[in-house]
């Protein structure tokens, strides 16, 4: 077995037996503590639910309305003149509203294009440069409670939109 497999297979058992060992030197009852954790995060679990399952729905209903394929249609003028190819539009749409959606999309593209084609490319910069916005202030905003975003949707949806123009401009620039 090389280094790398046998690193990989025992990193966390590894890591479970220091924190048992961690936790009994310092008195620390571990099971109480893991058992109040777990309780903690089932109740969170039960306050984001609602949250996600809107969230879900209405990606589910963007997608099976046809509506990404109009808003795709829409912004293609814009994006010929920023040099964005408009087979990554719909990636870009999706991916502020729904992780696995988008990673979805983005394999379709791997098949259709090639990972290593202009519009793979693109499409893999845009994946990792910008974030699941919605999803996000949904679970995270929803797990403690807050109503109004203030600042947040304008300043997180103004990151995704710089990591989406500048990950076609990126890949043009470095790669091609």
């Amino acid at each position: 077995m090389n280094m790398a497999k046998l690193l990989s297979v025992w990193t966390v058992p590894a890591f479970l037996i220091l924190v048992l060992i961690v936790g009994k030197a310092r008195r620390v009852p571990v099971f109480d503590e893991f058992t109040a954790g777990a309780g903690d995060g089932l109740r969170t679990c039960v306050k984001v639910l609602p949250s996600l399952v809107a969230l879900m729905t209405a990606v589910s209903m963007l997608r099976a309305s046809g509506i990404m394929e109009m808003l795709a249609s829409a912004v293609e003028p814009a994006t010929r003149f920023l040099g964005f190819p408009s087979e990554v539009v719909p990636l870009a749409l999706l991916r502020p509203v729904s992780g696995s959606g988008s990673l979805a999309m983005l394999e379709n593209i791997y098949e259709s294009f090639g990972a290593d084609s202009l519009i793979g490319r693109v499409a893999s910069v845009l994946q990792s440069s910008t974030e699941t916005t919605f999803y996000t202030i949904a679970v995270y905003y929803g797990s403690i409670g807050i109503k109004k975003t203030r600042h947040t949707l304008l300043s997180s949806t103004c990151g995704d939109l710089t990591g989406i123009i500048l990950s076609a401009l990126t890949v043009r620039l470095l790669l091609y």
